[in-house]
Order: structure tokens, then C-alpha cells, then sequence
């Protein structure tokens, strides 16, 4: 495989033709074309160019002042929580300036920013909270001072959620908390957790169930790094022995937080959707395979892999329409849990996946991860550190786990077949 003199740009989005700005506009109103182009320049004048190409290279392990720094940033802007409401410090978008902007914020190669307190714990807070929890937690989420991570899974219940063992025991003022949560990303980087803890055991496991917001700080905290498949460490376990949490820390009503672990996990499956990311990362694979060379041509004039893209370019616009569907849903009832929310998680993951796939072909052998520093063939400079060729073998081992985090795939079948189609 010969060394190849030009590449794709990954911070900037690939240059559009005409049919294709036109199906842009068409798709938007005026007020909505002006506003992309807001947002295109002003992540042009404020993403620092190696910020891109860090993020680049580890998508998932952005180093924590990259993400701090770009937390700042859009939060001076205004735009740090799109789907937040004017009222509570976000911006007031629409469902489709939402879409714009994360779709831009994709294709400008943006940092990613931790989701457990914007897209998560921050909603969660803000419509079920007392207004002395919205007060000392939300200004805190939306400037970054304060970080999150989530104390749902446990090693007795993953998919299973409501089996879950951690106990939390009334004692005067507060709950004494004990048990361990398992999977949890950021957590050794986290300043609070929310976590779901057992306050009773009698009538339905979902009936017992209460939430409650957890200062990681807090004796009895005890956390032990889990490194995964790419080598990295991004998950935790979490160890919780006799760790005092006070009544105000209480979200909502005791036994009531099951509800709001529907409404959190409604959120955080929207958000796994990833349909901005997903795009960005197909034009990448376009724009290698038009550069490999597979016999005698190029790879994108195989027929076997043209079809492989239009298959996944396919099934990722339909993902696109359904995802502007369910972000105009959730606008209109903002407390509601969105059903179609599992669908996106479930078609999301499968075509980041099979993309991820896809990119891999493309390298070939030069996807293979390695211990020093390595060459990238299809740009003409050096991808430095334990990398592989442009973080592309890391971000496929990774992202395998995104078809079981956020409640597996199969489970979400089994939500669409009993609440979409009535089974």
C-alpha cells in the first residue's frame, strides 16, 4: 500500500456542493440558515486548532483541561446546555438549532464535553429538584466548576436496573449509603455522582428506589479504575461503605426515583444517538477510501464497499429525520419520557459502530494500535504517543461498549415492543 500525500481535514466540515447547500437550506427556515452560519464562525474564531487534533486522537479520553477550557468557552458564549431552557440558563433553542449546532460542533472536531451534568443529572435537577437544589447545583453544572459522573449500574444490575442492591438507610438527617456501582465513567475525575439507592424492599423493585446526589468526596468513597479493551481508563468501580449523604441531597420523594431515572435515561439515549459525530466520521471514511488504492483504483470504486457506505449512509439519514422528530417532541412536552428515545439509542449505536468498522477497513493493517510512535499513511505528519493510526483502532474498541451502556440494545427492544407497539 503505497504512502498517500493528502487527506481529509478533520476540523473543518468538508467542502459542500451546491446540490448539497441547497438540500441544506431547503431544510431549514432563513432565521435557522443565518443561525448555522452563526455558529460555523463562531467555532471557527474560538476552537483552537490543537484542540481539534488532540480530540482527534483520543475522542474518548480528552484530557480534562481540553475539556475544561472548551466548557468555558461555550459557557461565556451562552451555548454550553442547548437543550436547557432560557429560564434555568440555557439558551432557548429550538429543536432545530439544537440539531444545527451539534452537528456543527461535529464536524468542527469540538471536544467532548462530559454529558452526566448537562444532558443528565442538570435536567433531572431542574424539573424535579427544590429550588434550593436548582440554586446551589445548576450555575455550577453550566460553568464547569462542578463535575459528574452516574451511580446507576451495579455488578448484580446492569440491564436489570431495578435489581439494584445499594442500600440507603434513613438516620436522622440524612441516608447512610452502602454498596457499589460498577461502569462508571469519570467517576475518578468526578466531583458528585447521582446515584439510585434502595429505600425500600417490599411491593415492586421500580417502587423502592430513591435518588439521591452524592459528593464524591465523602468518607467511605472508595474507587478502583477498570482499564477496558483499547487500554484506556474511562470506567470505575465505586465502593460505598457507610458514606453519609444529607436529606437535602435528596432529589424528588423518597421510593419515587425510578421516575426520574426513566426520565435521565430518556435523555441520556437521545443523546447517544451521536447522528452529528456519526456524519463527521463518514465523510472521513469517504474521504480515505477515495485515497486507497485496492486493485488498481481506489478503494471507493469497489462495489462491495460502496455499497457497504450506502447502506450506512442510508440507515444514518433516516436516523437524522428521526432524531429531529424526537428533539421537536421532547420541546413540546419537555417532562415527558420519550419512547423513541430507544429507538435512537439502538440505530445510533449501530451505525457508529458499523461506521468505526468501515474506518478500519479502510487503514487496513495501519489501523493496528502500537506502542510508540507511528506514521500515519494518510497524512504527512506524525500521530505521536500509544496511538494508532488517527485514534481510529481506540475509538472502535471503545465505542463497542456503546451498544451496551445506556441500557443494551436488547432491552430497548423489548421498551419499543411494550411502550411503541403496545406488546
Amino acid at each position: 500500500m503505497r504512502e498517500l500525500s493528502t487527506g481529509f481535514c478533520h476540523h473543518a466540515r468538508p467542502p459542500a456542493s451546491a446540490d448539497e447547500n441547497l438540500k441544506l437550506d431547503l431544510a431549514f427556515s432563513a432565521e435557522e440558515i443565518a443561525f448555522r452560519e452563526e455558529v460555523r464562525a463562531f467555532l471557527e474564531a474560538s476552537l483552537p486548532r490543537d484542540m481539534v487534533e488532540r480530540a482527534r486522537q483520543s475522542f474518548m479520553y480528552v484530557s480534562k483541561d481540553d475539556t475544561a477550557a472548551w466548557h468555558r468557552t461555550l459557557y461565556e458564549k451562552g451555548w454550553v446546555a442547548p437543550s436547557w431552557p432560557l429560564e434555568q440558563g440555557g439558551p432557548g433553542w429550538s429543536a432545530a438549532q439544537r440539531f444545527i449546532f451539534e452537528e456543527e460542533c461535529a464536524f468542527a472536531g469540538c471536544p467532548r464535553l462530559s454529558p452526566f451534568g448537562l444532558t443528565m443529572v442538570g435536567p433531572v435537577i431542574y424539573t424535579y429538584g427544590s429550588e434550593a437544589q436548582k440554586a446551589r447545583y445548576l450555575p455550577r453544572i453550566l460553568s464547569g466548576e462542578e463535575t459528574w459522573c452516574q451511580g446507576y449500574s451495579e455488578p448484580g444490575a446492569g440491564s436489570d436496573l431495578a435489581a439494584l442492591g445499594t442500600k440507603a438507610v434513613r438516620d436522622g438527617d440524612a441516608y447512610i449509603v452502602d454498596g457499589q456501582k460498577t461502569w462508571t465513567s469519570g467517576a475518578h475525575k468526578a466531583d458528585w455522582m447521582f446515584c439510585l439507592a434502595r429505600t425500600r424492599s417490599e411491593g415492586k423493585p421500580q417502587a423502592g428506589i430513591t435518588f439521591l446526589l452524592i459528593d464524591m468526596r465523602s468518607r467511605g468513597i472508595t474507587i478502583e479504575p477498570i482499564v477496558s479493551m483499547d487500554r484506556g481508563h474511562y470506567l470505575n468501580n465505586v465502593f460505598l461503605d457507610n458514606v453519609r449523604v444529607p436529606i437535602e441531597q435528596r432529589v424528588g420523594e423518597e421510593n419515587e426515583g425510578w421516575t426520574y431515572a426513566k426520565f435521565l435515561l430518556s435523555n441520556e439515549r437521545t443523546g447517544i444517538a451521536g447522528v452529528g459525530r456519526s456524519k463527521q466520521r463518514l465523510e472521513q471514511v469517504k474521504a480515505m477510501a477515495r485515497e486507497a488504492p485496492a486493485y488498481g483504483e481506489t478503494l471507493l470504486s469497489d462495489p462491495g464497499f460502496s455499497r457497504q457506505l450506502a447502506e450506512v449512509e442510508i440507515a444514518l439519514q433516516a436516523l437524522e429525520v428521526t432524531n429531529l422528530r424526537s428533539f421537536a417532541q421532547d420541546a413540546a412536552d419537555p417532562t415527558a419520557v420519550n419512547p423513541a428515545s430507544s429507538i435512537l439509542k439502538i440505530k445510533g449505536t449501530e451505525v457508529e459502530q458499523t461506521i468505526n468498522e468501515l474506518m478500519v477497513d479502510v487503514l487496513g493493517y495501519y489501523a493496528l494500535p502500537y506502542d510508540g510512535p507511528t506514521s500515519n499513511p494518510w497524512r504527512n505528519e506524525p500521530t505521536l504517543g500509544p496511538a494508532h493510526a488517527d485514534g481510529v483502532m481506540g475509538e472502535h474498541l471503545i465505542r463497542r461498549s456503546a451498544s451496551i451502556f445506556g441500557g443494551t440494545n436488547e432491552i430497548q427492544k423489548n421498551i419499543i415492543a411494550k411502550i411503541v407497539l403496545g406488546l
